[in-house]
Formats: structure tokens, C-alpha cells, sequence
């Protein structure tokens, strides 16, 4: 007679066979993800310290933030003479008397500018002066950054070469680095006996756009030995591209990197208004008046100043939130589609021999007299 036959599928085999293939897959991933983590380990490294920069800039901020509690310095600078440019008697002076104003390319230099440069020569009478141009920038970097020069010349940006250029003279020489729209009001000398010193920026890190340094402090010398590393198109916009490899955020990044900041101070404003010496736009402080003719930036700088702010930060965490929760349960619903036959038996009828089930398995029917 016959009858129906019901199969028990061996599922050793199967499983055996599943658990190898998805062992091997496994293998193969952690292999794939450990050498690429390799061999971009730098680039990761770097961009986790440039992304990480607004988070722990304020770390020790108590430390390297000019204030009268810790440095006994006004930073309003009312109690000092306009004209003082020395930090004696009270302190050593520890940065030279140089000024340095930078100006390439093959635009003529702007009357403001010019104006500009002339008030603080007005300022600082007796310091030496260098005006970094096309015809002295390039032999000067060929001499003293000779390993540097090829990665100079060959910046996308204009400013990515200026900004490079500051550190550079300012390891070489010592002094003061300064925008060309930056008009002095005021002697920089009771800032001298600070080994280094920028303003603060906003919403953190600091400007380069003045700096002062000892000669060859260590700190610049680290933001001239770290340009290579960071010189990258990040993102193929021109002001991450800038900001990040060459400009203030790349700077204040490896700020953070440093083990001892105390001594690399930051020039910020009073608790009544901490935003006293920030350059942003044309504004006044007690030692400048800035034209605010920094032009460089193109439409991409307020996405990035955007994606800063914790609101915003707060919103991309939440648009990941729910793409996360979507993607989960649409894997768990592909995995219940997904359903194994080999969890149960398999009704097989006589005359299908050697029938497929659906998971690629052929089942051979028995006669049953």
C-alpha cells in the first residue's frame, strides 16, 4: 500500500554548513576592517582629534585662559599705557620685538590694509618689521622648511598658505604675527611676558589671525611639524579644507594635544563680557580694530559653524536615533521572512522524488508497501 512518508530533515549537516560559512564571513570582515583600520589609522587618528576639538577645548580652560585670578593681567588693558610696549620691570619680556604682516598673492595691497599695518609700526616704534610677500615667502620657506616647501606651493587655497606661513616665521623669528586688516589701538608689550598668546575665537578654540610666540617655542614648532599630516581636501569644501589643515581649528586641535597648556595662553574677555577680544567681523577690542576682511570663506562656513551648535548636534542625534530604530526592525522583519524550513519535519507525498525544499536541500521519497 502506500502511504505517506514523513521526513525528518537532519539539520547537523545543514547546521554545520551554516555555521562555517557565516564562521568564514566573520573571518573575512574583522580581517577587511582590521587592515583598513591599519592602514587609515593616521587619517582616523586626525580626524577624531579635529572633530573632538570643540568638546575638550575647555578642558584645563581655567589654566590657559588670561585672567586676573590666575595671571594677575588686565585683560581690559586699562591699567596699561597705550604706548608701553615692554613688560618690564614686573615681567620678562619673552617674546621678541618683531612684527610680521603677511601678503600674498598678486592683488595689490588694499589702502586699508596698508593704513592698517602703518598704525601698528605706530605702535611698536624701534621693533623690526617683516612684510612677507610673493618675492620673499617662497625663498624663505625653501630655506628653513626646505621638506615643507612642495606641500606650500602646492595648497589649494591661497590663505592655506598664508595661514602655514605664520607658523613658520613666527617658530623662525619669534614676534608677533598679524592680519593685514588688523589696526592696532594699542602697544601689544604687556603681553610679552607670555610665551605665546592668541585671542580667543568663537564658539571655541583661538584666532590666528594675531599671534605672539618666544622664538622656536615648542608649541609652534608642533603646528609647523603637524601641516603635512593634516593637509588634506577635507570634505571638498574650500573652508573645512582650510579651517581643518591649516587654519584655526586645525590649530586649536593641536592646542588640545599638548600634555602642559597652562603656558599657552589665550587672551578672552571678562566674565561680563567674554567675548572682548574675539575677531569675528568688524568689530573693535581693546588692542584692535578689525575691518573684518576676511572673505575667504565661501557658502560652506555657515553649515559648518551650524553643525557646532548644540542645538543642531542635538537634532542629528535624533535623526540618527530613528534611522537606527528604523533599520533594526526592518532587519528583524526580513529575518522573520527569512523563516528555515529545517525547524520542522517536512510532509513529503509520494511521486515527488527527489524534490528541493526551498533552503536548496533535496529530500528522496520511499514507497511504503
Amino acid at each position: 500500500m502506500t502511504g505517506i512518508h514523513i521526513i525528518n530533515l537532519p539539520r547537523t549537516m545543514a547546521s554545520c554548513r551554516l555555521f562555517h560559512k557565516r564562521r568564514l564571513r566573520v573571518f573575512l570582515l574583522l580581517t577587511f576592517i582590521t587592515l583598513a583600520l591599519h592602514y587609515f589609522r593616521w587619517p582616523l587618528r586626525n580626524t577624531w582629534v579635529i572633530a573632538r576639538m570643540p568638546i575638550v577645548w575647555k578642558s584645563q580652560a581655567s589654566e590657559f585662559l588670561i585672567s586676573k585670578e590666575e595671571d594677575d593681567f588686565d585683560v581690559s588693558f586699562m591699567n596699561y599705557s597705550k604706548t608701553i610696549d615692554t613688560a618690564l620691570p614686573e615681567h620678562p619680556d619673552l617674546v621678541a620685538p618683531v612684527l610680521h604682516h603677511i601678503a600674498l598673492g598678486k592683488n595689490n595691497l588694499k589702502t586699508s590694509w596698508v593704513n592698517a599695518r602703518e598704525s601698528c609700526l605706530q605702535y611698536h616704534p624701534g621693533w623690526k618689521s617683516h612684510l612677507w610677500t610673493d618675492e620673499n615667502a617662497g625663498p624663505f620657506v625653501e630655506e628653513h622648511f626646505p621638506d615643507l616647501k612642495k606641500m606650500w606651493d602646492n595648497y589649494k587655497y591661497p590663505i592655506q598658505r598664508i595661514d602655514a606661513l605664520r607658523y613658520m616665521v613666527l617658530y623662525q623669528y619669534g614676534g608677533v604675527v598679524l592680519d593685514m586688516d588688523l589696526k592696532c589701538t594699542r602697544s601689544l608689550g604687556p603681553l610679552r611676558r607670555f610665551g605665546f598668546v592668541a585671542p580667543a575665537a568663537h564658539p571655541s578654540g583661538f584666532s590666528i589671525g594675531f599671534m605672539m610666540a618666544s622664538e622656536k617655542h615648542s608649541f609652534v614648532g608642533q603646528l609647523v611639524k603637524n601641516l603635512p599630516a593634516y593637509d588634506r581636501n577635507w570634505l571638498g569644501l574650500p573652508y573645512p579644507t582650510v579651517m581643518f589643515s591649516t587654519g584655526c581649528h586645525y590649530a586649536s586641535a593641536i592646542h588640545t594635544l599638548q600634555l602642559n597648556r597652562k603656558d599657552l595662553k589665550i587672551l578672552t574677555g571678562t566674565k561680563e563680557n567674554p567675548k572682548l577680544h574675539r575677531l569675528n567681523g568688524e568689530v573693535v577690542t581693546p588692542l584692535f580694530h578689525h575691518l573684518g576682511s576676511s572673505s575667504w570663506h565661501s557658502f560652506d562656513a555657515a553649515s559648518i559653524v551650524l553643525l557646532g551648535k548644540p542645538e543642531t548636534q542635538m537634532w542629528i542625534l535624533f535623526v540618527g536615533a530613528i534611522i537606527a530604530v528604523v533599520i533594526l526592525v526592518f532587519k528583524r522583519r526580513l529575518r522573520r521572512a527569512a523563516y528555515d524550513p529545517l525547524d520542522g519535519p517536512v510532509l513529503m507525498k509520494y511521486g515527488h522524488t527527489n524534490r528541493k525544499n526551498p533552503c536548496g536541500c533535496t529530500c528522496t521519497i520511499s514507497r511504503m508497501a
